[in-house]
């Protein structure tokens, strides 16, 4: 049997709401097909809520934490980072061993969303942008990124993902149920309802894919996996490490290699950069971090550990781990408001509306934990009675074992896998990639939102000054 072709289809900004997780609302039939037809991973984690730390981890098969690009959106401005000596990304890999490398977007001729956090040079990793380019017979390693829960903020990606759904399906705010950490207000509900129909338009993009695959006769010597990055853009989701923000779809789709299986242990979104090397017949380097999740060698893992740092202007430094049916989290910022300043989610709709009912007393308890002006050290959840994640039980003298087993596994986990989170960030990484990140806004004469995000950067600088 020839290698087979291995293909990411890698969504941004989606949390597990898709119809074969029991999301009723929506319709994706094709995403639902490969989950009947592959392997579910039910409990799959990202090991970073927020795009460029989650990409750099899952090309590379390590923690974002091991190879110091745990900084989102590092190494754009004048200070670099490289991987450390020996390490490869995953298409490198894949070259070595013949294969034909491409990132696209859905529409295949556009280059697909890299954003890794360390120096490189794209042309090295990637042969093009569509298979179809590759020489006959050779296999590909590719990747598709769609945009996913992204294209509800942006009105001409938003009239794109109405005008392709049918009218049956598209959910109406009035519909929306949300999580009890939100309140029940219109905004809220309508820009949940627009995100549940991007999961629905992205399940169509997901059908045209596979009708390629089917047309180009690909399918029966194809892997696909399917996931996402991390979780919804809301203000207890993505950049955050609780499951709205972590928690993520992960299929695995090869029905000529592998039966219909349910896999309810715990796995890490890198876990897919292993797997593939594996399925590939690519010898998998034992510096990697990322463990293979199918074949006769499988070990489950024990727990999963996902970190949150500085997501754009706004420092933070939080680890959460899993194990059984519980979550811990560890907050190294404690005297920081959860929802720190930060330019990107401050311009979402919801965020002012979140801040203005806050300060007119109406979110009720569980709505104000995301809004507290400060955090406790230590969170501990029984996500089996508690998935919302609402009820902190590190203070429970019940939970007193618990907690200490998972302070002594993030404490090994930290120096096993070299956390180098552990230290602050240098002055000169963060002035580097201020400079950078500050560079379009000036360029496009977005003045106003400049001047936001030096307000915010003077504000980390200021905090870091008083320890706080």
């Amino acid at each position: 049997m020839p290698e087979p072709n291995i293909l990411w289809i890698v969504v941004e900004d989606m949390s597990s709401h898709f119809g074969y997780q029991g999301e009723t609302l929506v319709a994706t039939p094709h995403v639902d097909q490969l989950a009947n037809q592959g392997v579910i991973f039910n409990n799959a984690y990202c090991s970073a809520a927020v795009c460029s730390a989650s990409r750099s981890a899952f090309i590379t098969g390590m923690y974002q934490t091991s190879v110091g690009v745990h900084h989102h959106r590092s190494s754009r401005g004048k200070h670099k980072i490289n991987l450390p000596e020996g390490i490869k990304t995953l298409p490198e890999l894949f070259k070595e061993a013949g294969y034909y490398t491409c990132n696209s977007q859905e529409k295949y001729d556009k280059k697909g969303k890299e954003d890794y956090n360390f120096s490189y040079d794209s042309s090295q990793l990637y042969d093009g942008t569509d298979w179809s380019e590759r020489a006959p017979g050779q296999p590909f390693f590719a990747q598709i990124q769609l945009r996913g829960g992204k294209l509800r903020n942006v009105p001409k990606w938003h009239a794109e993902v109405l005008a392709g759904l049918d009218s049956l399906v598209i959910v109406s705010a009035n519909q929306v149920v949300l999580p009890p950490y939100y309140p029940d207000d219109a905004v809220f509900l309508q820009d949940w309802a627009d995100y549940l129909n991007n999961v629905s338009y992205t399940d169509i993009e997901i059908g045209r894919i596979m009708d390629r695959l089917e047309k180009e006769e690909l399918l029966d010597n194809t892997v696909i996996f399917f996931l996402t990055d991390h979780g919804i853009s809301q203000a207890r989701g993505k950049q955050f490490l609780y499951d709205e923000g972590t928690r993520i779809p992960f299929i695995v789709w090869a029905p000529k290699l592998f039966e219909h299986q349910i896999n309810n242990d715990l796995i890490s979104h890198i876990d897919m950069s292993a797997t593939s090397l594996q399925l590939a017949g690519v010898d998998i380097p034992e510096y990697m971090d990322a463990k293979a999740l199918l074949g006769e060698n499988y070990s489950p893992r024990e727990f999963v550990v996902c970190a949150r740092d500085r997501c754009d202007e706004t420092v933070d430094h939080i680890r959460s781990v899993r194990k059984g049916n519980f979550k811990y989290i560890k907050n190294y910022l404690p005297q920081r408001p959860y929802l720190q300043p930060c330019d990107y989610k401050d311009q979402k709709p919801w965020m002012s509306v979140l801040h203005e009912l806050d300060k007119q007393g109406k979110l009720d308890k569980y709505q104000k934990l995301v809004t507290a002006k400060t955090r406790l050290f230590e969170e501990l959840y029984d996500l089996s009675v508690d998935p919302y994640e609402l009820n902190n039980l590190a203070n429970s003298k019940v939970h007193k074992a618990q907690l200490d087993e998972f302070r002594g596994i993030l404490s090994n986990w930290i120096e096993e896998t070299d956390d180098k989170g552990v230290l602050p960030e240098s002055e000169e990484s963060y002035d580097s990639s201020m400079e950078a990140y500050l560079e379009p806004f000036k360029r496009r004469g977005q003045i106003e939102q400049a001047k936001n995000i030096e307000a915010n950067i003077a504000l980390m600088k200021q905090w870091a000054k008083e320890c706080k």
